[in-house]
This record gives structure tokens, C-alpha cells and sequence, in this order.
């Protein structure tokens, strides 16, 4: 049953979801510890579609089409693949909490995106939304921590492509896949065909793939693998087949909060003023770019 207002149940449901995705740049830092990054974003991929195709096999939804969407399922696939490449790998240059806000740029790549090649105009609040959101990443840079570096820099870096791949995938699948196919497809062609384009990178870009294996390492991917990629996404795809996906988008701004929390909190990593701020903006941004009236 469709409605057409966010309920308690909802707001309970998407609450926890941003929790979860909060905690997961917390958890990426924790399995760089013992694994390298761009082989855990592997592994992640492999474990995930595995639990999705298991799911499709119990619902006895077709895995995979054998039409021109199957090539738009490999396209996305290679975004979402150079995407998660850049995630992993900033993240071992640079903090949590930086990473968090730099990667949810990518509703403001979708906005401008959409008003280009979809046709969908900006309003004067999603204007809005963007100067905020761009003036909190200046706020994000200019207040650097202490231990600032070169390396951190390129690390901020990658994570600001992560969020405009993300933004690009988006916006293909915007144009291309929905209403064609079944959300779980949609899903599962992002991880099954990122597989390739992730392992070559870490054979290519990586030397050595295991450091140390210890419990935290692979609880950590776990809950990156199976909570997050598999559960949590699995969930906010049932959510928008309930709810008005606007109103749900809305409060995706909690995000970023908790995931600086949870930077500062488990990392340790320095508060400042700039990453206080800048938050505050790109939050406020992410609101306005997703506010429906």
C-alpha cells in the first residue's frame, strides 16, 4: 500500500538506515587496518551479490535481461565500480568525517545533472540548496585539522569524484533503467558488473591485499557487505515503493551527521569549527535539493 506522507513507521525506517550509512565510513576505516581498500571494496561487491542473487532466487525475480537494458546494466556497473574505487581509496588518505560530507555532494551533481540532460528544472530552493552545500565544502577545506597534509588533500579529492560518479550513475539510471526494470535488478547490475572493474584495479593499483585479519576487520566487512550493501539497500528500495521517494530523499541529510559522529567518536578524529560548519551547510543544502512542497 502506497501513501503519500512519511508515517512513524517510515520515519523510525529511514532514521536507522542513515544510521547505518553514517557508521559505514567509520567501518571502511576499520577494515583499512587489515585489508587494502580497493580489494575490501572487491570483496564487498562479491559478498553483496551473492546475498542479491540469493534474494532473487527466493522471489523468483529474472536476474538478468538479455535486451539493451543489459548494456545499460553494465554501464552502471563500471560507474558504480570507478565510484566505490575512489571511495575506499580516499578514505585511506583522509578522515571519516571529512569523507562523509565531501561523498554526499553527489545530490547536488544529480540536481544540476537532471536540469541538463533530464530536463528537470532547478527552483529557487534547490538553487539554494547548491550555494549552501558548495559553500560548506569551502568551509570543509578552509578548516583543515591539524595533521592536514598533501596526502589528505588527494584524499578529499577522491572523495569528491566518488560523489559525482555517484551523481553520473544516478542520472544514467534515472534516464535509462527506471521504470524498466525491477529495483533488485537495478541493484544487482551496479555490484555484479563493478566486480571486474574493482579487481583490475586492485590487481593494478594494489601490492599487497591482506595485512592482518582480525575480528574487527571482519566484522567491519561484514557489516559493509551485508548490512549496508546487501540489507540496507534492500530495504530503502522497499521504502520508495511505499513512500513518496521526495520526502524520503529529504532526510538523507542525517547522513553526513552521523557519519561525522562517528568519525569523532570511534576514529577520534579533530573536530573543527570548518567541519562543523560546512555540515551544517551541506545538510541544509541536501534539504533543500530534495524538498517537495
Amino acid at each position: 500500500m502506497t501513501k503519500d506522507h512519511i508515517d512513524a513507521r517510515g520515519f523510525a525506517a529511514i532514521l536507522m538506515l542513515t544510521i547505518l550509512w553514517g557508521l559505514n565510513y567509520a567501518a571502511i576505516k576499520f577494515t583499512n587496518a587489515g585489508l587494502s581498500p580497493i580489494f575490501t571494496t572487491f570483496l564487498r561487491s562479491v559478498i553483496a551479490s551473492a546475498c542479491g542473487i540469493i534474494y532473487c532466487l527466493i522471489i523468483k525475480q529474472k536476474l538478468f535481461h538479455n535486451s539493451i537494458i543489459l548494456f545499460h546494466g553494465v554501464i552502471i556497473g563500471l560507474l558504480f565500480g570507478v565510484e566505490f574505487v575512489c571511495l575506499y581509496l580516499g578514505m585511506l588518505y583522509t578522515d571519516a568525517a571529512r569523507s562523509v560530507i565531501f561523498v554526499y555532494l553527489s545530490p547536488f551533481v544529480v540536481a544540476i545533472g537532471a536540469h541538463l540532460f533530464l530536463k528537470e528544472k532547478l527552483d529557487l530552493i534547490k538553487i539554494i540548496g547548491l550555494v549552501l552545500a558548495f559553500s560548506g565544502v569551502y568551509l570543509v577545506f578552509r578548516g583543515k585539522p591539524s595533521a592536514y597534509s598533501r596526502l589528505m588533500l588527494l584524499g578529499d579529492m577522491l572523495e569528491i569524484a566518488a560523489a559525482v560518479l555517484w551523481g553520473a550513475t544516478t542520472l544514467y539510471i534515472k534516464k535509462y533503467l527506471a521504470q524498466k526494470v525491477h529495483p533488485i535488478n537495478t541493484f544487482l547490475y551496479q555490484l555484479v558488473f563493478s566486480i571486474p572493474i574493482i579487481f583490475l584495479c586492485a590487481w593494478f593499483l594494489e601490492d599487497q591485499w591482506v595485512s592482518s585479519l582480525s575480528t574487527p576487520v571482519v566484522l567491519s566487512l561484514i557489516y559493509q557487505s551485508v548490512i549496508v550493501a546487501f540489507a540496507s539497500y534492500l530495504v530503502w528500495f522497499q521504502l520508495i515503493h511505499v513512500y513518496p521517494v521526495g520526502k524520503l530523499s529529504a532526510f538523507t541529510f542525517l547522513t553526513p551527521v552521523f557519519g561525522v559522529f562517528s568519525g569523532v567518536f570511534f576514529l577520534k578524529e579533530e573536530l573543527t569549527f570548518g567541519l562543523i560548519s560546512g555540515l551544517i551547510l551541506v545538510c541544509g543544502g541536501i534539504y533543500c535539493a530534495n524538498y517537495r512542497k
